[in-house]
């Protein structure tokens, strides 16, 4: 597209903010609310965005060539973009040192370090009270220092007019402010609207040129490594013959397939037979989708293919349109009801979209408008068949009612698929395909909402406000799916082939042991815990998983492995992922996966002080369910 002249090389992208609220709107951006699931998943994006096949690796990164330039976004701690009385352009996320380092960092940590993002953006909000794009500690001081950014930081767009608008921030004039902003480490604001104050700041001495000469440097390095001036051969030759390719669209219906999730399948209502279910009703608000599959920031699509299309090609289909996002016309619903009572089974596509959930848009409850609830009875009511629900949705939603209800044997929750979701999800309905996606969020009921505000941004429970804790990490309320669920048409059973017991870490010699948060009366070892940073960290817990298919489908299955912290511990975690992997695995068949955790990383928390340490004791491993477990006895020794 940039050979055609269709679009540039620099794409601001991925967003990695942990969804910490399942009301916020752009939860179909992120990958979910595990900060190290996001941190894996934004270290592979880059990746595959920026490396070029035999320069992944340079002994000075700021030559090394690149594809097209990420962006990690939106740093730090933003997760509000509308809710009552809070706005994203102004809100003040009041936040403990401990959520940063634990939650909030960690995804942009691993995107810089491991993935080497070219650049990252602040966000417009600011965090205990200075704003993000202006903070020195969170620009130069972290993200260019600690984790060592070979590129440019840019901000959220037009942050200037925010600042001084919205923000009032010092209540400075604008070439101060804009002064202020760069000297702190801003290279680039995404807007345009604020160049002549930086022009009189530079004349008035606030703005120095050292501070400019560092921006376009670091711009000009980014711009140079991904061929910007004298092109990259590989790829100089890339043209219309390479875009909307079958491969591509293929993909594109692999990547719709494989976030498909199962929630529910009473007595095997999915996959439908072919030769049995041959007459199928399909209705609902998102039958015939089309923009509804994009979300946003979704670009131009080479084609759609809806659910009714991809559904037409395998049964008889008599299909009802006219259910809208609120759903309330008793006629469309008659007709469903009708065509519902003639069909061997009876798809509905219902949900929400991004006029409800989005950037800009934070919503303030989990359910369905109440016309959908009611048109998805009605029709259940009248079928002779179950019913097969498929949801539209990037934020869970509460469906207990059709969790709960016999009529409705199976759920499907399909995201926002994309171009191809209409075919992936017909291959997942009549079984060409075998779904095994989990849920990366957990789906709360909806009094959740009312129980603590969007604007408490910590994690763990507020026991004097009575806030729940928040993701699965702290949050031990009822669920009506929790994350990690996900269900297949087999059955997997795991078997540990090798694990170990007992794991002794090295201290270095003068390292000193510290005191850890304990529960009461709880008694910690003699040396509690250490911080990692000044650990050589080379001890792994290495173990074996066999995946059995016992069942009659092949499939693939993610096994997700967590750690859970020696129960002493106060404050930690309930458990938290340290490895994940899918794999394939033939009917009657099993497979052997792998496993190397490192203990200093994945086995350490964060303690009240902000330190990340490792506490000595009996840590718990975990393979998804709980089903199987091991202990590892951690010592720390000199």
């Amino acid at each position: 597209m940039y050979n055609l002249g269709h679009t540039y090389l620099t794409f601001w992208s991925p967003v990695i903010n942990v969804a910490r609220d399942p009301r916020w709107g752009r939860i179909m951006e992120t990958p979910g609310e595990d900060a190290f699931t996001i941190g894996k998943y934004s270290v592979n994006f880059v990746r595959g965005l920026q490396d070029v096949e035999g320069f992944e690796v340079t002994s000075d990164l700021n030559t090394r060539p690149i594809k097209i330039a990420s962006c990690c976004k939106h740093f730090a701690a933003y997760d509000i973009e509308n809710w009552y009385f809070s706005e994203r352009f102004s809100f003040n996320a009041r936040v403990t040192e401990q959520d940063m380092v634990e939650s909030f960092n960690l995804p942009f940590e691993m995107c810089i370090k491991e993935g080497d993002s070219t650049s990252a953006m602040c966000s417009y909000n600011q965090v205990n009270g200075f704003p993000s794009c202006a903070d020195p500690k969170l620009l130069t001081q972290t993200i260019r220092g600690e984790w060592n950014l070979h590129g440019y930081i840019v901000s959220d767009c037009y942050i200037y007019q925010y600042l001084h608008d919205n923000q009032k921030w010092l209540n400075l004039p604008k070439e101060e402010l804009v002064a202020k902003v760069i000297n702190a480490g801003l290279d680039l604001e995404c807007g345009w609207d604020h160049h002549d104050q930086a022009i009189l700041a530079v004349k008035q001495g606030k703005l120095r040129e050292k501070e400019i000469d560092r921006a376009l440097k670091n711009l000009y390095l980014v711009l140079m490594r991904v061929g910007f001036f004298d092109g990259m051969e590989k790829y100089d030759s890339f043209g219309t013959d390479h875009i909307c390719t079958q491969e591509h669209m293929d993909l594109a219906a692999d990547a719709a397939r494989q976030g498909i999730v199962l929630l529910k399948n009473v007595n095997n209502t999915l996959p439908l037979n072919k030769d049995i279910h041959k007459k199928l009703a399909l209705g609902g608000t998102h039958v015939n989708a089309t923009d509804a599959m994009k979300g946003n920031y979704a670009g131009t699509q080479c084609r759609f293919v809806t659910p009714l299309n991809a559904l037409q090609a395998d049964a008889n289909v008599t299909y009802v349109l006219g259910c809208d996002l609120y759903c309330n016309n008793k006629t469309v619903t008659g007709q469903m009801k009708n065509a519902t009572s003639g069909a061997d089974a009876t798809v509905l596509f219902m949900g929400i979209d991004a006029s409800i959930e989005g950037e800009t848009i934070d919503r303030r409850e989990l359910l369905l408008n109440p016309g959908q609830v009611s048109f998805i009875e009605e029709v259940a009511n009248a079928s002779k068949n179950p019913i097969v629900l498929v949801i539209l949705s990037a934020g869970g939603l509460d469906v207990s009612f059709a969790k709960d209800n016999d009529k409705i044997g199976a759920i499907l929750w399909a995201g926002y698929p994309g171009q191809e979701g209409g075919r992936a999800i017909a291959d997942v309905i009549y079984g060409r395909y075998n779904p095994g996606g989990r849920l990366p969020i957990t789906w709360y009921p909806n009094n959740y909402t009312e129980s603590i505000p969007m604007t408490s941004m910590q994690f763990r429970p507020d026991q004097e406000l009575g806030y729940p804790g928040r993701t699965y990490k702290f949050y031990d309320g009822p669920t009506v799916y929790p994350f990690g669920y996900g269900l297949s048409y087999t059955t997997f059973n795991y078997t540990l082939k090798a694990n170990p017991t007992k794991i002794e870490t090295k201290l270095e010699k003068y390292q000193k042991c510290l005191q850890i948060s304990t529960k009461n009366s709880a008694t910690s070892p003699q040396c509690p815990s250490a911080v990692i940073t000044t650990m050589p960290c080379n001890e792994t817990i290495d173990f074996e998983v066999e995946v059995a298919n016992i069942g009659k489908v092949d499939g693939s299955d993610a096994v997700i492995v967590y750690a859970v912290p020696p129960e002493y511990v106060d404050g930690a975690p309930i458990k938290q992922v340290v490895a994940f992997d899918r794999v394939f695995v033939g009917a009657g068949k099993s497979q052997v996966v792998k496993f190397s955790v490192n203990v200093c990383q994945r086995l350490s928390v964060v303690e009240k002080t902000a330190y990340r340490v490792l506490p000595a004791g009996a840590h718990k491993i975990v393979i998804g369910d709980s089903s199987v477990s091991f202990d590892v006895d951690v010592e720390l020794v000199y």
